[in-house]
């Protein structure tokens, strides 16, 4: 049957079952992105963010792909290079490996788009920059990459990686690095020669070094122009990235994402960069402590769809009751027409549950405060202020794992979850948490995951792949037809259960 089928139709049906859509969409997710339940070992159920997800799908796709090449020659040979379409790792040092296998077959590393390696190890194991020399020779040799991820932070190895990729990685699109704040001139510099850039994303770490030390040299001077990028994610140490940005050309940017962590000074200023920009955003999305001016913010992005923010910020009420020093919270200046989406930040103390139900126990005043604050807030999203308004949706995968390890809101929590989905129902908004689900539907209530589907995951966790042919794992019996139509049903069925973004990213 192999041969009675041209290669093309093949390399079309490995796609389809490889679940390569979604490895090689240009767009990184956001805050709005879908997590998911899943059984596990260690507790009855665990959320898996979308960066699990993405990681699964990458490690379920590379399986199945050794799976086809290991049912016939056929096949081996059509497979072997879409075998290396992406990269995928979670232990640098396998770039080594890589680097003899591309230089033994230079060939192979022309059919490479995508390079992702990704953090398992959090704050163990060994830096990135050991493997400088490994990661630059295997950049050197795909030079039709186009996503670049690397969830690993960097520091000296970075500018040798952006030099490399503005030479030999013309066609970049995507891109995901993870440096100290003192790096931003470099990050400049490697933004200048990546024109073709559609989604960035940058976390910058606390520097080095003092703050007041740093400087930009003739990086200050640079006026980028990004006339494809759309979307744009900053964490961590990004004030300096910001203040440059608002004088950048970014004509097509549709999404910005801003994630300040648990710091409470130094915010950023983000009304310069929106006046700047925010005119053809669909997507904002703020995570902060400190609250900003969310007015003067909608006021500036006319064209969103869906906005994210922290619903424990202090909004100041247009106008205050002279009696009680109050008054109700309204979150435009006029109504904005387009928002259908918003995403709702923090609400640690929303539920009772949780750490910071145990932190409120000695400091109740603090708590009740907060509780209030995220009703008043909460309230102001109305139809008048958000005609649209379709979707209000609980972000924090924190709240609802302590909601599904408690059970369910306690206390007072109770009786405003219930208060918050009757204000929701009534206006026709549907209230959800992190996953899409309705916000109190606890995993409990879903159909339990088949057995063989579980062991699969473990047996995907649990094993690490490299990409030489001397660590094929055997497959006793071999992989028929049977197996392969299942998995063709599994995608399609994927597939529509995938949620579409609240923003598409358009690919040229």
């Amino acid at each position: 049957m192999a041969q009675s089928l041209p290669p093309e139709l093949w390399s079309h049906i490995f796609g389809l079952a490889a679940d390569e859509d979604t490895i090689f969409y240009p767009g990184l997710p956001t805050s709005m992105t879908q997590s998911s339940w899943a059984r596990s070992l260690v507790t009855d159920w665990q959320l898996r963010t979308p960066r699990d997800l993405i990681n699964m799908v990458q490690r379920r796709s590379y399986a199945t792909k050794k799976s086809i090449i290991s049912t016939c020659r056929s096949w081996r040979c059509l497979g072997l290079e879409f075998l290396v379409r992406y990269l995928f790792f979670n232990d640098p040092s396998k770039l080594r490996s890589l680097t003899v296998l591309l230089t033994s077959n230079p060939s192979l590393g022309w059919w490479t788009r995508r390079l992702h390696i990704t953090h398992f190890l959090y704050e163990r194991g060994p830096s990135l920059d050991d493997f400088e020399a490994a990661l630059t020779a295997v950049l050197t040799q795909t030079p039709n990459l186009e996503i670049f991820i690397v969830d690993w932070p960097l520091s000296r190895a970075f500018g040798s990686i952006a030099d490399t990729l503005g030479t030999h990685c013309k066609n970049l699109r995507t891109a995901h690095w993870h440096v100290p704040a003192e790096l931003l001139p470099k990050v400049i510099w490697a933004l200048d020669a990546l024109p073709l850039l559609v989604s960035l994303a940058v976390e910058f770490d606390a520097p080095l070094k003092d703050c007041d030390m740093l400087t930009l040299g003739s990086a200050q001077d640079v006026k980028l122009h990004l006339p494809n990028l759309q979307q744009l994610i900053l964490r961590g140490y990004s004030a300096e990235f910001i203040e440059q940005a608002s004088g950048w050309s970014l004509p097509f940017l549709r999404s910005f994402s801003f994630d300040f962590g648990n710091k409470r000074e130094d915010v950023p200023d983000v009304l310069p960069f929106l006046g700047t920009h925010g005119t053809s955003l669909l997507f904002l999305d703020l995570d902060c402590i400190p609250a900003l001016d969310i007015r003067t913010i909608l006021d500036l992005c006319p064209l969103l769809t869906a906005f994210s923010f922290n619903l424990d910020w202090k909004i100041p009420p247009i106008a205050q009751n002279a009696d009680t020093g109050d008054g109700s919270i309204v979150f435009t200046n006029r109504p904005h027409e387009h928002i259908a989406h918003i995403g709702l930040h923090g609400l640690l103390f929303a539920f009772g549950v949780g750490l910071a139900s145990a932190y409120a126990t000695p400091d109740p005043l603090s708590a009740l405060l907060v509780q209030r604050t995220n009703d008043k807030n909460f309230a102001a999203l109305t139809k008048a202020s958000f005609p649209r308004l379709e979707r209000v949706r609980v972000l924090s995968p924190t709240v609802l794992t302590d909601l599904e390890r408690a059970d369910g809101p306690q206390g007072s929590g109770m009786e405003r979850w219930e208060r918050w989905a009757g204000m929701c129902e009534s206006k026709s908004v549907r209230l959800e948490d992190c996953t899409g689900a309705l916000l109190g539907t606890l995993p409990q209530e879903y159909e339990e995951e088949d057995e063989d589907e579980v062991e699969e995951d473990e047996f995907l966790e649990d094993n690490e792949y490299s990409y030489t042919d001397d660590e094929e794992p055997a497959r006793p019996g071999g992989v028929g037809l049977s197996e392969l139509r299942a998995l063709l049903e599994e995608c399609r069925r994927m597939s529509e259960e995938r949620e579409d973004p609240p923003f598409a990213l358009t690919y040229r």
